[in-house]
């Protein structure tokens, strides 16, 4: 798993909407890896960072979700939770696989990466990423790397 100073990946998917999205990691960048559309900690998780969206645009960070679920699922899960960010399609494990994510038994861990200037900036242990707050704890991070104060 790629840990901070690591080189960011390159890397493109398809978002919820079916449209190709390669993100800039030279801007402040959240991408974080959930298991599965439609599960309670995940749905926990997009919820968490729908609520937190606002404040990270604010600050110019981009947030993407990434699953090994299909486009069509991410589509229905986007609508049904009201998920206004991208949502990337991974069914091959691509993406996960490029940030070192394990992909057992077709989902990835839990684990998500706050990236910039080209390099990952922070890696949060799928072992203590509650998906409750979680997104807080990361935005903290991102205003921290700005220098921005609440």
């Amino acid at each position: 798993m790629l840990e901070s100073g690591d080189p960011a990946p390159d890397v493109t998917a398809r978002n919820q909407d079916g449209e190709s999205v390669t993100p800039d990691f030279t801007e402040l960048t959240v991408v974080y890896f959930y298991p599965k559309d439609f599960t309670g900690g995940c749905t926990i998780e997009a919820a968490d960072f729908q609520a937190a969206l606002p404040e990270f645009r604010g600050l110019g960070v981009a947030v993407y979700g990434v699953s090994m679920d299909d486009v069509d699922t991410h589509a229905d899960f986007a609508e049904e939770e009201g998920v206004q960010f991208d949502l990337l399609a991974d069914p091959d494990g691509t993406v996960a696989s490029a940030f070192g994510v394990p992909t057992d038994g077709g989902h990835t861990d839990r684990v998500t990466f706050l990236v910039g200037d080209g390099e990952v900036l922070a890696t949060y242990d799928p072992a203590l990423a509650d998906p409750d707050g979680h997104a807080r704890e990361v935005l903290a991070d991102a205003r921290d790397e700005l220098g921005v104060e609440e």
